[in-house]
Order: C-alpha cells, then structure tokens, then sequence
C-alpha cells in the first residue's frame, strides 16, 4: 500500500524503530484475579463468602460467587457480550469437553456461562482445575478456531465465513481454504498516531517473518477491508484498520493449534496494549527531555548584580541593578 508520508511522519516512524525494544511481552492468555481468587479459596483451610466482579478485555465480565450463600460452594460466571456468535460455532460443545460436570445448564442470571466448584469435592489436581477455570474465555473463543482448523485438515471446506463481533465496533472474520485459514481482524484506531504506531508494528511482524520461515503471513491494509471482506458491511474510514493471518498447516495442525489459538485470540489486545505502552514511552522520553532543557535555561540565566551603598548616617543598602 503506497501512501503519501509526511516529513512529520516518517521522523515518528523512524524514532519508534530505532528505540524499539528487541522483545515485546505477550498478554497472559489466562485472568491472573480468577487463578488467584480460586487458589485461595481452593486452599482455604475454612471456607470464607466470596462476592467479586472483575472485568477483563473485549467487555468481558466474571463473577466469583457463593450460589445462595453456600459458602461450601463457588461459581465462576462470564458474561461475553459475542457469545450468541461463538455459540454458532461449536462453543457449546467445547465447554462441555472441558469442564464437563463443572459446567452448569443454566448460567447465572446476566451471564452466559457458569462453573460450579463444590469446595468439599476437588479433584487431586486441583492447581489443574484452577488454571483451566482462568482460561474460560479462551475457551470460548477458541471453538471458532478449532471448527475453522478442523474443516481444512479434513478438506471440507465450503467457503463459509465466521464473523464475530468481538467489540461494539471490531470484529473477527474466521475462513478455511484448502491450504489455508485465514482470521481477519478489523480494529480502530483512537487517532493518527495510533495508525502510525500501529503501521510500525505490522512492519516488524512482516520482518519477523523473513527471520522465521514457520511464522504465519502477516497482512495489514488501512482504511479499506482486504479483498476476502468485499461484499460484506466490513467498515471503511481513516481510523480502521485491517490485520489478516494466514495460518498454514503446521500452524493448525492437532500439535500446534492449541499454541496459535493461545497467540491469536489476544491479537487484539497485544497490539492496543504496546501501541499505549510506546506512546507512554514517547510522552516519558518528552518529559525528560523539556526537563533537561529547562535546567539548562535556568543555568544560563544571568545573576543580577547588586551595589552596596551608604547613607549620610552611615548606614548600608543594597541597591539592586
């Protein structure tokens, strides 16, 4: 995509490479307050009520509850506002394989999934447990993925395409080909230097690519929806912007699949989180600079210089210049 840059903006580009750090974190795929909140209650010598709402990406809710006070007994809830779009994907079934007799058939009143947890009846490995309940939206969102993985292994591929609408204004597009699937995601932008920002880091995942033959095809195209979005209602405008993978066989085959549903499905979130962590960076790097510069202004401030005088009577003063 060839676009007129600004002097501005290329000199942007240019400070955010050359100050780049040489590795970025990734995002927890787990919610560190669940895994903590179960530990503790898990490990509790006396069982204690617990009443907590914790909020986490995408608008994701969960709730840690004693179910009519029962303090023997705790229940994780989620509420995820595209849940009724990972349902027509096999969500249902997945949370059944792996909570099996934890997960509840009917959810808490305001959410869409429920765990129960009997405290007086926990398995051996309950460190197991725990960390499976703090994958719960990863769980949910990886049955588009296994369906869409599981349909090019088997080569029943019918062009169909998953749309889910993981934000108000964001969504996710999940298709399969032959040799290939590829998962879409739109995001918007706050304002121009998140685009900028934004732009620099799809470039160094397509450098990455060059380094790591086993790397997935990275696309990004801004304003505009790439071509396997023509004919939907995919949005167009200067603030939107499009990042495609495309994931090959040895990215979704049965060893890897769990691996690459882990990375992908915080896409989103990875590169918001390091678009503000850089723009912090740049604000912290301003300060430190104007900071400097008034120090310096300050020292090359001239003293003023001061006479001493007398009165008739022999008294002194100082008269300022």
């Amino acid at each position: 995509e060839n676009e007129p840059v600004s002097t501005e903006q290329s000199s942007r580009e240019y400070w955010i490479r050359s100050h780049r750090r040489t590795t970025m974190i990734l995002l927890e795929i787990h919610n560190r307050i669940v895994e903590e909140t179960l530990r503790a209650k898990f490990f509790a010598e006396k069982h204690e009520s617990v009443d907590i709402t914790i909020a986490d990406f995408d608008g994701v809710l969960f709730h840690i509850s004693n179910p009519g006070g029962d303090k023997g007994k705790i229940t994780l809830s989620a509420s995820i506002k595209f849940f009724g779009d990972l349902q027509q994907h096999g969500a249902d079934e997945l949370l059944k394989r792996v909570y099996s007799s934890y997960l509840e058939s009917s959810p808490e009143s305001g959410y869409d999934v429920t765990l129960l947890f009997d405290l007086s009846n926990l398995p051996e490995n309950k460190e197991g447990l725990i960390r499976s309940a703090s994958l719960l939206k990863r769980n949910c969102f990886a049955s588009v993925f296994e369906k869409y993985f599981e349909a090019q292994a088997k080569g029943e591929v019918d062009g169909a395409q998953a749309i889910i609408h993981y934000r108000d204004d964001e969504t996710m597009y999940v298709s399969a080909q032959k040799d290939r699937v590829t998962a879409i995601f739109s995001t918007i932008f706050k304002d121009d230097d998140d685009v900028i920002i934004g732009k620099v880091f799809m470039q160094e995942f397509r450098e990455g690519r060059r380094a790591s033959a086993t790397a997935p095809q990275v696309l990004f195209k801004h304003r505009e929806p790439p071509s396997e979005l023509e004919g939907t209602d995919a949005r167009v405008g200067d603030n939107v912007g499009y990042v495609t993978f495309v994931l090959f066989p040895r990215h979704t085959n049965a060893k890897t699949r769990d691996n690459t549903i882990d990375l992908i499905h915080t896409f989103r979130d990875y590169l918001h989180y390091h678009i503000k962590c850089s723009k912090a960076y740049l604000h912290c790097r301003m300060r430190a600079r104007t900071a400097a510069f008034l120090k310096i202004l300050n020292r090359a401030r001239p003293e003023p210089k001061t006479t001493e005088k007398k009165t008739a009577q022999g008294k002194s003063f100082v008269r300022k210049a």
